[in-house]
């Protein structure tokens, strides 16, 4: 994400250079190439608003995005881990019977 908003500044500001340039070296009254300049640097203005905002919004989805797929694997982990330990805890209860039978056993001969 940041390399495209570098290249996109970075034109930004190559056409904002171009266009200023252009602007001073052409033939015109001072009052004329200072509206130009303004209007220009309005428009330029709008246009990096408008694509900071576009940049925004597509940042947002994105880290929304990677949000829902984080916590979709966290529930998962959990669901897993939760088999994982029921799993274990019939083992370790089917471990118990056995052992108080043969306790049991074991009391009985004693």
């Amino acid at each position: 994400m940041s390399n495209n908003g570098n290249t996109v500044l970075g034109i930004f500001a190559g056409t904002a250079v171009g266009a200023v340039l252009g602007i001073l070296f052409a033939p015109d009254k001072g009052s004329v190439t200072r509206q130009r300049i303004a209007d220009e640097a309005a428009s330029k203005r709008d246009l990096m608003a408008e694509k900071a905002t576009e940049l925004r919004d597509s940042l947002g989805n994105t880290i929304s995005s990677h949000k829902e797929n984080l916590d979709h694997q966290v529930e998962s982990i959990v669901s897993n881990a939760s088999y994982k330990a029921e799993d274990v805890i019939t083992t370790l209860e089917a471990k118990l019977k056995d052992l108080k039978a043969k306790n049991k056993n074991l009391q009985k001969k004693a």
